[in-house]
């Protein structure tokens, strides 16, 4: 079974026992591991603090970070607003996106924040900016959005 498969199989019966719980999700076959921090799971989606997304095999043949950010951008769609490549850090060798257009209400704007680390591992978490504080804010993804999401990560 995929860890798409698996996922949605997990989401339909999962309810978190308390707040911010944490799923994890193994697909060794793969090489991958999904771990979720939600704040809420219902029959339709989940309230997510974070999603990472762990590369536990060889490491993939990918190709550069650039070209990997570029993709994602293009493939990684369900999101409120569509991703952006912003840097490649070849020291640290992690590929920063962000939301293209941050969503504005009021004074406040919020944003998705993805990094890709070169081996596939990624991050992503969704920041609210008002002045210069900025904090991370959870968000909501229905179940089959996130499952695409997912596949989209892996690809």
């Amino acid at each position: 079974m995929t860890l798409e498969a698996k996922l949605l199989q997990k989401l339909a019966d999962w309810r978190p026992a308390g707040s911010r719980d944490t799923l994890r999700l193994d697909d060794p076959t793969a090489g991958w591991c999904l771990h979720l921090q939600v704040d809420a799971v219902d029959t339709l989606g989940c309230r997510l603090w974070e999603l990472y997304l762990e590369r536990t095999g060889p490491a993939i043949s990918e190709p550069a970070l650039k070209e990997q950010g570029q993709r994602i951008a293009r493939q990684a769609t369900g999101l409120l607003e569509p991703l952006s490549l912003i840097e490649v850090d070849a020291d640290r060798n992690i590929a920063q996106l962000r939301s293209q257009a941050p969503a504005q209400f009021g004074n406040a704007r919020l944003y998705y924040e993805l990094l890709r680390q070169g081996n596939g591992s990624t991050r992503l978490s969704r920041y609210r900016t008002e002045g210069s504080k900025r904090e991370q804010t959870s968000f909501t993804l229905t179940h089959e959005a996130l499952a695409k999401l997912v596949r989209d990560l892996m690809a």
